[in-house]
């Protein structure tokens, strides 16, 4: 008998990859060493369902991080739908130093788990938000125009570097606002501060 190669996936099946990649996210964030048993038994399923979706810890890792970058991307329009741009671009980079956190404990992997090709996409689908955000704030004036978007990303690289945790987090806002305030300099809508 051949075997049907394109075959739909089952809602079920469906629901247990992404409930696992959900659970091993948050595992993954709380520590980099967390087992893939206890990844199962959070996401209340057996070992071989997350085996067959995942056959090891490094594809249960790839996986992770290409979902937490679709879901970085597609925050940003989602954001200016609902927030004035330079608003929706700081709420955006709240959320990739959110990403850097989980990217931290697994740097190492990542590093040695991600080839050219995959680098690439990841890299178009960030540099995409970003323009798509920057463009929005060049055009209400709120930052000055002209900005690179890669010059951006790599000026937002730190978030890589900054260790989980409540300092953590406070030095990501103080870092974060600086951005934003290098950014605001010089933009056409931005007002003087009284001196």
């Amino acid at each position: 008998m051949a075997e049907r190669h394109n075959e739909p996936v089952r809602a079920d099946a469906r629901q247990n990859r992404a409930r696992i990649i959900e659970v091993a996210r948050d595992a993954f964030t709380d520590s980099s060493d967390a087992s893939l048993n206890s990844i199962a038994k959070k996401a209340g399923v057996g070992p071989g369902t997350l085996y067959r979706h995942f056959p090891t810890r490094e594809a249960l890792i790839l996986a992770v991080y290409r979902h937490e970058v679709d879901q970085l991307a597609a925050y940003a329009p989602e954001l200016l739908k609902e927030h004035p741009p330079l608003e929706a671009l700081r709420l955006w980079f709240d959320r990739l130093a959110y990403y850097g956190r989980i990217k931290h404990g697994l740097s190492d992997v990542l590093h040695a788990l991600t080839d050219d090709s995959l680098a690439g996409e990841i890299y178009a689908s960030v540099i995409g938000a970003i323009t798509l955000l920057l463009r929005a704030c060049e055009d209400d004036g709120s930052i000055r125009p002209g900005i690179d978007p890669d010059d951006v990303l790599l000026m937002v690289g730190f978030l890589w570097r900054i260790g989980p945790g409540q300092e953590g987090e406070a030095r990501v806002a103080r870092l974060l606002d600086l951005v934003i305030d290098g950014l605001r300099l010089g933009a056409p809508g931005a007002t003087r501060a009284v001196s």
